[in-house]
């Protein structure tokens, strides 16, 4: 969580941090993204020959690869870009026999030979074809995560809802959201949707020709198809149309799952196996950065040593001399680190225009080392970390003594009593003066 708003000392104005502060890190790798759509009418060529068919057909092809060719292709379901997985093959089958990649069957084997037939089988127990369905799903998967990035970070989306006559401009989610509010109706939830253009396009034409959304039976006017949808509670999707598979994103992730598959996976079938080597681990290096300038290192001890010798800030001095309990420490970083981004001094007071004014003021008026009184940055807002990636906030030694700290008694020692003469105690103590007070007001 990002520092929360301060109010400027010594200045009726106040002073805001509205948005996170982050130290800057590596940018991310720029990732290309083509655009991904359905390509029903891409044509798809056969593997043998110049036969196509475009790929809303695809079972009239395979119809032709078996007839024609006596060949099958195992799993087509599970093929994740049939046109690019035909190509592959095409080109291998033209420079190598296809008794090289398939399985050959024979049938009727007992018969007569003239009634024998040979059939190839084309399936994943080729390691090359497991390879290439594995490599075209992660492809795929990779695109279909893009495409919902896109639509998520989308502000152009603009489009009136199928069952009223409002307008939503901006994002998606605002139309999504409305429907599943105000008319009960659920497509789920926009971060787990792709493709929602169509989607919703999908469905306003089932709405158009009058056929309920979930269990499509069509009927002769609006009004019978509301009440039917009302009152049968059909404003919803049914899971298992597998037409609005391609339209979640959950379709994509594992190869040969069904979204119904991987919601029923019960994470106790995810025991961790004790064998597992996790030596190819490697952590992400968090580096620290220094209080007053841009270094940074992976080694808190570094930084230590570099803001001691070039700035002369020894936080583990000041930790000694205040007596400083962990949080305490705490605090004081996200102090200096506020005033600092402030540019104001944080011994002085002073404001200035820029961060290097601030730090050369710092260093010349040998404020380094100069702390406001403990009340000014021992306050509860400095519980938060002023940079939300502050590792130095990580590296803070916490005391030995200071599970003994618990009040604001500091070391003031606790005497026990001494219950060696319980005679005497019992005729001293206050329970009796109670009682006879009692005895003696009734």
């Amino acid at each position: 969580m990002a520092a929360c708003m301060e109010k400027k000392r010594n200045s009726d104005e106040q002073e805001w941090i509205l948005e996170p502060l982050c130290f800057p890190e590596q940018p991310a790798t720029d990732i290309s993204r083509n655009s991904s759509s359905h390509h029903d009418m891409e044509v798809v060529t056969c593997v043998l020959c110049s036969h196509s068919a475009p790929l809303s057909e695809k079972d009239r092809l395979l119809k032709h690869l078996v007839l024609e060719h006596k060949l099958v292709i195992a799993d087509v379901k599970l093929i994740a870009d049939f046109p690019k997985y035909m190509q592959y093959w095409k080109n291998r089958i033209s420079e190598q026999p296809i008794t090289d990649f398939c399985s050959v069957i024979k049938t009727n084997s007992q018969g007569p030979v003239e009634k024998q037939e040979h059939y190839f089988l084309l399936c994943d127990v080729l390691p090359e074809d497991r390879v290439l369905r594995e490599h075209l799903q992660q492809k795929r998967l990779e695109e279909i995560l893009e495409q919902q990035q896109r639509e998520r970070d989308d502000n152009s989306f603009q489009r009136i809802c199928m069952f009223c006559n409002d307008e939503f401009t901006g994002n998606r989610s605002s139309l999504l959201n409305h429907m599943a509010r105000e008319h009960s109706f659920s497509m789920g939830l926009p971060d787990n949707i792709v493709y929602c253009v169509e989607f919703l396009d999908h469905l306003q034409s089932k709405l158009d020709n009058l056929q309920c959304l979930y269990c499509e039976k069509t009927f002769r006017d609006k009004t019978t198809l509301k009440d039917h949808m009302r009152k049968k509670q059909h404003r919803r999707i049914n899971g298992n149309n597998s037409e609005y598979d391609c339209f979640y994103i959950i379709n994509y992730l594992e190869l040969g799952k069904t979204w119904e598959e991987v919601q029923s996976e019960d994470d106790r079938e995810m025991v961790e196996d004790e064998h597992d080597d996790w030596s190819d681990w490697q952590a992400h290096p968090v580096c620290a950065v220094c209080l007053f300038c841009e270094q940074q290192s992976e080694s808190m001890e570094k930084i230590y040593t570099h803001m001691e010798e070039t700035h002369g800030f020894d936080l583990h001095k000041l930790k000694t001399e205040l007596n400083l309990r962990f949080y305490q420490q705490v605090k004081l970083v996200n102090y200096i680190r506020r005033e600092i981004h402030q540019c104001r001094c944080y011994g002085c007071q002073e404001k200035f225009g820029s961060k290097p004014e601030v730090i050369r003021h710092v260093m010349e008026a040998g404020h380094v080392m100069q702390l406001p009184e403990t009340s000014t940055w021992d306050q509860p807002q400095y519980y938060f970390p002023t940079y939300e990636n502050d590792a130095l906030l990580c590296a803070l030694s916490d005391s030995d003594s200071e599970s003994e700290h618990t009040g604001p008694w500091g070391d003031v020692p606790v005497i026990a009593e001494d219950i060696s003469n319980l005679t005497v105690l019992k005729q001293t103590s206050v329970l009796n003066h109670l009682l006879k007070n009692t005895d003696s007001s009734s």
